[in-house]
């Protein structure tokens, strides 16, 4: 017996010798050629969360691929096995063949990376049916479907054949989306699901317009940007030209690129809004104070330099409002003598220029503020940055420094994750509003966005305005830098528009960039126009109330189709085709309950039209 046991303890033992040795040959394989995937027993499997709209529409799901892999010197006649497989990888046989050749002696070679499930289950059938089992084999992966292929592609961002984030949403919530397995538990691992705060369907619509405008301007890039102006929720996120995420090996850098949150441009025109509201805030200056624009600002400085900043016209007196509304570089220079410069760099900083916003996306670039002791400080570089230069921005910037006007004088942060959920649909994060500091009194607030509106209805942003709903802009064209000469370029054009809407309740904030645009690049012109159609596309989307609409005279007669008001009575009404705005006086009613799924036009509805209706009775209603 005891000998017995003698012998069981050397077993026992040797096998422990033998595990510790694969430990030890592991741990030096890993230190020796980098860093290692973490080993995971076979048994546990990570099934990676999900990443939808914020209504669940998917945008990245989970799915498998697979390598496909031979032994070249183990196939007796490459090319019948090309011949029987091509029509399956949509290629050659004389393709596969000569592959096969090439690497004859070779112990393994991939015939194709990444083959779908449905190619993996047409090869099985294939390699049963003509004995191939003996060299060919299947290297399963975790993949990625992105059923929307380019609609917000930088900010989904993309994963890798690692199962790894490389890029956007994809990368920022590695951790939530595939957790890091318990080497102790083996099972079934599944992420987490990520709701972003983007409305696909909106997101859709936004884009077409985008796409548009870029093949009209021939432009080399556009973002737009649509937020919500109460809690910070980006609702479309655009950067064009965009990647096909299904096809993301073959995009460019330029269609990969995320402009909105890594590009750093000086803002021009648009950011005399935050220079006024700095000026009116500190008491520097008060909104009846005046300033000759004579089309020139000059100044000598102590040291005998002369400063010279051009405007486009010769505007005559201007207060804050007009030489918002004229875009005036003359009255702006000269509001930013009365402010101290420690005070208005405090305020620029205070919008958040100078930071990162802090959004759920990689390598968010933080701008340039420059500040006094910085070598480039010059005598002109307060008057230079009150107009939009001398200073660098982000898109994600503008709009986060746009709440501030928004929200009464208190900034909002950006986010694009609205919640997150488990497998089963719990909540375990749901955003709320983040607010910064308050940057202004309510009063300027409003008065800024005031001047804004003013410039829609008879200043340069005439074309963004709209004829039923109170909406406030801020135009603006930059010069772009010359990276080979140095200075400015007399041919690159950045052009900009900030929109708040409505303005006595601002709801979503609107921003567009174009560069480099040929032919036309007024932003008046060509960016003003694509704030009006987006703004309108979004206020039926989001069904906006329009009840704020101007008075209009008309002389003529003209008829429409009478709507007549949905009622509720013994049976239920077909809802189809009913906007977001006619369905409101319902949510009154304490006899029946409304559920309201989705935005902009009725498409379905639970129960069906005709039903007898009861007390206390659900009806659902399902918008698109």
């Amino acid at each position: 017996m005891n000998s017995h046991f003698k012998k069981s303890g050397l077993i026992i033992n040797l096998v422990g010798l033998g595990l510790l040795a694969v430990l030890v040959v592991w741990k030096f394989t890993s230190l020796a050629f980098g860093p290692q995937k973490k080993f995971i027993p076979s048994a546990t499997v990570v099934e990676r969360g999900s990443i939808v709209d914020r209504n669940g529409k998917p945008l990245a799901v989970q799915t498998n691929f697979y390598h496909f892999v031979v032994t070249p010197k183990l196939i007796k006649s490459p090319e019948e096995f090309a011949s029987n497989i091509s029509p399956v990888l949509n290629c050659s046989p004389d393709e596969i063949q000569e592959k096969i050749e090439e690497n004859r002696k070779s112990s393994f070679i991939y015939i194709r990376k990444k083959i779908t499930q449905d190619q993996y289950d047409e090869l099985i059938k294939i390699v049963s049916e003509n004995g191939y089992s003996n060299f060919v084999r299947f290297d399963k992966i975790p993949g990625r479907i992105y059923p929307e292929n380019n609609l917000a592609s930088q900010l989904i961002g993309y994963m890798g054949d690692d199962g790894v984030g490389l890029s956007g949403i994809e990368y920022s919530q590695q951790t939530v989306l595939s957790p890091e397995p318990d080497l102790t538990s083996p099972g079934t691992i599944h992420g987490d699901n990520v709701y972003l705060t983007i409305d696909s369907g909106l997101q859709y619509k936004l884009q077409k317009i985008a796409q548009n405008a870029l093949a009209t301007t021939q432009a080399e890039s556009i973002m737009l940007i649509a937020s919500d102006a109460t809690n910070g929720e980006i609702l479309s996120y655009i950067s064009l030209p965009s990647a096909n995420l299904n096809e993301y090996g073959l995009a460019t850098t330029s269609e990969k690129t995320d402009r909105p949150s890594i590009t750093a441009y000086e803002p021009g025109s648009v950011f005399k809004i935050f220079s006024v509201a700095a000026f009116l805030n500190s008491e520097s200056i008060t909104p009846d104070d005046s300033f000759l624009c004579d089309g020139i600002y000059k100044r000598k400085t102590n040291l005998g330099e002369t400063i010279k900043i051009t405007c486009l016209e010769h505007h005559g007196w201007l207060n804050a409002r007009t030489a918002l509304k004229f875009s005036c570089n003359d009255a702006l220079s000269q509001m930013s003598e009365k402010i101290s410069t420690e005070d208005f760099l405090s305020y620029v900083r205070l919008f958040g220029f100078g930071e990162r916003t802090g959004v759920e996306l990689p390598s968010e670039t933080r701008g340039s503020v420059k500040n006094q002791n910085d070598k480039y400080w010059s005598a002109r570089s307060k008057p230079t940055m009150s107009i939009g230069q001398e200073i660098s921005v982000s898109a994600l910037q503008m709009v986060q420094a746009a709440s501030v006007l928004a929200n009464r004088g208190v900034l909002i942060k950006p986010t694009f994750i609205q919640r997150i959920t488990d497998i089963d649909g719990n909540v375990k994060y749901q955003h709320e509003a983040t607010y910064g500091n308050r940057v202004l009194r309510t009063s300027t607030a409003e008065y800024l966005l005031s001047c804004m509106e003013t410039t829609a209805q008879s200043g340069t942003g005439t074309k963004a305005s709209l004829r039923d709903i109170s909406i406030g802009v801020k135009t603006g064209t930059a010069q772009m830098a010359d990276p080979v000469h140095g200075g400015y370029s007399n041919t690159d054009f950045l052009s900009n528009c900030m929109a708040i809407f409505p303005v006595n309740n601002p709801q979503v904030i609107l921003y567009i960039v174009i560069q480099k645009a040929k032919g036309e690049t007024y932003a008046g012109r060509i960016v003003a126009p694509v704030i009006a159609d987006a703004a309108d596309e979004i206020i039926d989307h989001l069904g906006i109330n329009r009840d704020n609409a101007a008075s209009l005279e008309h002389s003529g007669k003209f008829s429409l189709n009478e709507i007549k008001p949905l009622k509720v009575s013994k049976l239920v009404p077909d809802f189809k085709g009913r906007s977001k705005r006619d369905l409101l006086p319902l949510l009154d009613r304490t006899d029946i309950k409304i559920v309201i799924d989705g935005e902009g036009w009725v498409v379905d509805q639970n129960p069906e039209p005709g039903t007898p209706v009861t007390e206390n009775m659900t009806i659902e209603l399902f918008l698109e």
